[in-house]
């Protein structure tokens, strides 16, 4: 899996992919962070990526020719066309399962906007969708770039020390993740459940699978409208 960012902060992305998870995959090859800076792609002294907005109004706008430039730039490597992604709070929020449908492309290009955002000829022309980490404005598109990278290469095969990991994880099956405990068995008066601790296995699932969608119930019931129940599932929610 390839990334190309194109920002204006291209620090701000470098520094970042050395760590956790995302640098762990960088490491052994899995994946491929390239970062351009936009400002390379600008044709006056200044290096000027913005400019007042047509019809007045607050703040700057991002320029359309050093966006086209340097996506031509990097589309001139045809051997693998990436899929052309806005980082943008208009977009589509980001789920699970888009992030799923991600990780199956080899080549995502994740376009940074700052300021009011990008003149609207960058998105007719070159972008094929738009994403957003959430309903709620940040300053620029290099964190939720961040977070959309992370999102997918752990999606991808052998990033994660155990491939099982992905399956389990909160929203994965559109619930949230049972609670986890580890050692001490007894922490000042906080006791692990019983359950967990006498190596049973069909009674530490089905325990897991109550909690899941009790947890779910409680703090995002609307998860459950888009979750596959079985008929276990829904004998449990009967319960609860």
């Amino acid at each position: 899996m390839r990334f190309d960012v194109i920002t204006i902060f291209p620090d701000l992305i470098a520094d970042a992919v050395r760590h956790g998870v995302l640098g762990r995959a960088v490491e052994q090859g899995l994946v491929e962070v390239c970062v351009t800076d936009l400002r390379d792609f600008c044709d006056d002294r200044h290096r000027q990526v913005d400019d007042t907005p047509y019809g007045g109004g607050p703040g700057m706008v991002m320029k359309p020719e050093p966006f086209f430039r340097a996506v031509r730039s990097l589309q001139a490597d045809k051997s693998s066309p990436p899929h052309v992604v806005l980082l943008s709070p208009q977009g589509r929020v980001m789920t699970q399962r888009h992030a799923t449908q991600l990780a199956q492309r080899d080549r995502i290009m994740l376009l940074c906007s700052r300021y009011e955002g990008v003149d609207e000829r960058v998105r007719e022309a070159l972008v094929d969708e738009e994403i957003s980490i959430g309903d709620y404005v940040v300053s620029g598109g290099e964190f939720p770039a961040l977070v959309v990278m992370d999102a997918v290469a752990r999606l991808l095969e052998g990033v994660l020390g155990n491939q099982d990991s992905p399956q389990d994880e909160s929203h994965s099956e559109s619930l949230l993740e049972h609670p986890h405990y580890t050692r001490p068995a007894l922490f000042e008066t906080m006791a692990v459940p019983e359950v967990l601790t006498e190596g049973k296995h069909e009674d530490v699932r089905r325990w897991r699978r109550v909690e899941s969608l009790r947890r779910t119930l409680a703090r995002r019931p609307d998860l459950l409208t888009k979750a596959e129940l079985t008929p276990e599932d829904w004998e449990i929610l009967g319960e609860l």
